[in-house]
């Protein structure tokens, strides 16, 4: 995470909406923040101690050291994987942990299996998809964001594939 040199007392965080009332998000919400010399050692709100190190975190409205502002169910330490967290049921969590815990999971449409709130997918229409799922299920031509696909029957084809179903049923298309 990159240190910035500001005073404490200029960083605030802000409730995202859609989030509901017990959870707190924001792309700033974690400041490193420089100690400065002639100020009073700010209390830690993990240990209760001073913060005496260089650097200290401003997390909640709260002062924090490096080693104290940590997730509650992976223990990593969140001034370094970014500069969001998320606090639920009273637990300060990374995003990966938040979203595994709380997040919304739904069924890959092609292989009906299970995907994690926290993995990335492909959407073609109301359909959601692993990234290794998503494939024409014909010929198993993978698909990247941007590529020409077709949906029929809620199944995804390439272009030849759904040429091909069109000279032998005549169906209409539904470009994305």
């Amino acid at each position: 995470m990159m240190r910035h040199e500001m005073p404490a007392e200029a960083v605030a965080g802000r409730r995202e909406r859609g989030c509901g009332a017990e959870c707190f998000k924001s792309d700033s919400s974690i400041q490193m923040l420089s100690v400065q010399p002639d100020t009073k050692p700010k209390g830690c709100a993990g240990c209760n101690r001073k913060i005496k190190d260089r650097y200290l975190l401003k997390a909640l409205d709260k002062y924090w050291h490096e080693d104290c502002l940590k997730c509650a169910c992976c223990d990593c330490r969140l001034g370094e994987v970014g500069s969001t967290l998320y606090t639920k049921a009273n637990l300060i969590l990374c995003r990966r942990d938040y979203l595994r815990l709380f997040g919304v999971t739904g069924n890959c449409a092609a292989c009906s299996k299970l995907i994690p709130a926290f993995e990335m997918v492909m959407r073609a229409k109301d359909n959601v998809y692993h990234l290794d799922c998503f494939a024409c299920q014909l010929c198993n031509q993978r698909f990247c964001v941007g590529d020409k696909f077709f949906l029929k029957n809620n199944m995804i084809l390439c272009q030849t594939d759904y040429e091909e179903g069109l000279m032998k049923e005549g169906y209409a298309p539904q470009v994305r």
